[in-house]
């Protein structure tokens, strides 16, 4: 259960790193001001995000879909087959009895009413794991006991080309 919180703050922290800061503005001096300087050049603007490759997106759409399947296991409540279709690096750090011990406590959310993909990111890296093909899949979602549920699942593709589960975590 620790690699799945382990996971979500990883994940939470890289979708906070986006967000914007408070900039703090020095107290007046009451001191008598040296004369102005000029101003210093304005640093470039940050290039907004690039339109995601053709390749980009088929690799997003091909985890999205095996994400989606995934979620279909989680809803059924049958977290064995979850964890037996997840990815190695997933299993090596998550144990099977941890995982049916924790699951069950993160997904107490009342019955699967229904889910829409928000976003799907592709990387080829991700902190903390080997270089790959990473796809991060973000759904809005409905339970019974809760409607606004986000679900985060992280995906990567493995040696046979497959797309597996290696993070998923709610908020």
């Amino acid at each position: 259960m620790k690699a799945i919180h382990t996971t979500a703050l990883v994940l939470a922290t890289a979708l906070a790193a986006g967000g914007a800061f408070a900039q703090l503005k020095p107290a007046p001096s009451r001191t008598p001001a040296a004369p102005a300087a000029k101003p210093a050049p304005a640093a470039p603007a940050a290039p907004e995000e690039a339109e995601p490759t053709p390749e980009a997106k088929e690799k997003a759409a091909a985890a999205t879909l095996a994400a989606s399947g995934w979620l279909t296991l989680l809803d059924r409540r049958d977290w064995g087959r979850a964890w037996e279709t997840s990815a190695a690096m997933f299993r090596s750090t998550v144990p099977l009895a941890a995982w049916m011990d924790g699951i069950p406590k993160a997904r107490d959310l009342g019955d699967f009413i229904e889910r829409e993909p928000a976003q799907a990111t592709y990387r080829p890296t991700l902190e903390g794991r080997p270089k790959g093909d990473y796809v991060t899949v973000v759904y809005e979602s409905r339970f019974a006991n809760k409607d606004d549920v986000v679900e985060i699942v992280t995906t990567v593709r493995e040696a046979d080309g497959k797309w597996r589960v290696t993070g998923y975590s709610t908020r």
